[in-house]
């Protein structure tokens, strides 16, 4: 059975990125379709998969990460404009079965993922 989790650690801090808001689409072409929405725990982590089974399916996927929220609740940015805000991370998806694991580490100036496991 696949399924696709996420967490967030902030690099700047040292620890989980607690109450980031994520979002997930499906994307087809120029469509995006939103079919799941999350806010980490104090693990920095969603408290179940954003998809799994039969709702996983090959294809393209955007994860936007609310970094911006994030980071000027913890007083790491100010201000309207910031250098990092919403973090989209697109991704592909070529065997649903498999476990999909898009970690994102930020801090307010970088930020980095990879496929973990």
């Amino acid at each position: 059975m696949g399924k696709l989790t996420t967490h967030v650690l902030d690099t700047a801090r040292g620890k989980p990125a607690h109450g980031v808001r994520i979002m997930l689409y499906r994307v087809s072409g120029n469509s995006h379709k939103k079919i799941a929405e999350v806010v980490t725990n104090a693990d920095g982590r969603s408290d179940v998969p954003l998809l799994e089974g039969k709702a996983l399916k090959e294809g393209a996927y955007e994860l936007i990460f609310c970094a911006g929220d994030y980071l000027r609740s913890t007083g790491q940015a100010a201000g309207e404009v910031l250098f990092l805000d919403q973090i989209p991370i697109r991704f592909g998806v070529p065997d649903a079965t498999g476990h999909y694991h898009v970690p994102l580490l930020i801090s307010p100036f970088a930020y980095s993922t990879y496929r973990g496991s």
